[in-house]
């Protein structure tokens, strides 16, 4: 790294808990979590209230969707953590296995999370009778709401810090070392929250992409595994977790099977939809 920026952008120094209830603590962490879920399952309900969006394709209703909520959270937090758990932190959690239910702490991983609620789709649309794709669709289209908010809370945390950098928005996290950073949760946001959420809208409301199942699920595929292999190169990994060789890290080759099946969703869609 270069000289040290003369002007750095100072850490917000937040209190993780946002307010007490009596006792009982309520953080920033999980209170971000529940806005991704609450305006997921808003904008959910938006996008199965309009039938011009889906054409003749058929989907589930509005009031559908407050199950869906309830399969998603529980797919998103349990698969995260258990994944978080068996992949991250394995040693750690056994000499500490009160930590795993501990999830205010931190420690959720996306790609869990993902396979979690892609379970919790699949049963909920058993469940409903439905068609899986669409119901997919629906889960792909929000889901960069709960992942911007996410990285906000990996932010606010802080945790999941960037790589060393002379850049001037720089900061110096706590707990990091004295080493100016890169806020690499921000940029995460930006790309895998706010970018994808607009790209996938676009998709969605004028190109017809509902018309076609499985499209918005493979072009979340696509969107989310490129944007996250980007940000891979600004974020700090853990050395014994996360680091592999030849730069490479765990969160840029367990992405990349998730671009691959994006192309297959969408070769798929666009395939049946010429058909």
């Amino acid at each position: 790294m270069g000289q040290i920026p003369l002007l750095l952008i100072a850490f917000p120094a937040i209190d993780p808990v946002a307010v007490w209830l009596g006792p009982l603590p309520i953080r920033w962490y999980g209170l971000a979590y529940i806005a991704g879920l609450i305006f997921g399952w808003f904008y959910a309900r938006r996008l199965c209230a309009n039938d011009r969006l889906w054409g003749a394709t058929g989907h589930p209703t509005p009031d559908a969707m407050d199950d869906l909520l309830v399969y998603a959270a529980f797919g998103a937090v349990i698969g995260g953590r258990v994944f978080n758990v068996l992949f991250y932190g394995l040693d750690y959690y056994i000499a500490h296995p009160a930590e795993i239910l501990a999830v205010w702490h931190g420690g959720m991983a996306f790609h869990g999370g993902l396979l979690g609620v892609a379970l919790g789709v699949f049963l909920f649309a058993r469940r409903w009778g439905l068609a899986l794709l669409p119901v997919a669709d629906i889960a792909s289209a929000v889901a960069p709401i709960g992942i911007f908010f996410g990285r906000l809370a990996n932010f606010i945390k802080p945790e999941m810090w960037g790589r060393p950098t002379d850049a001037p928005w720089a900061m110096i996290f706590p707990g990091a070392g004295p080493e100016p950073r890169h806020p690499s949760q921000l940029y995460e946001a930006g790309l895998e929250g706010l970018l994808l959420l607009a790209l996938l809208a676009f998709a969605i409301h004028r190109a017809g992409a509902l018309k076609k199942p499985g499209l918005v699920s493979g072009l979340f595929g696509i969107g989310y595994g490129l944007a996250r292999i980007v940000s891979e190169f600004f974020r700090e990994p853990d050395p014994q977790l996360e680091a592999l060789a030849h730069g490479l890290t765990m969160g840029m080759v367990l992405s990349v099977p998730l671009v691959l099946a994006g192309v297959a969703l969408v070769i798929n869609a666009t395939r049946k939809a010429k058909a």
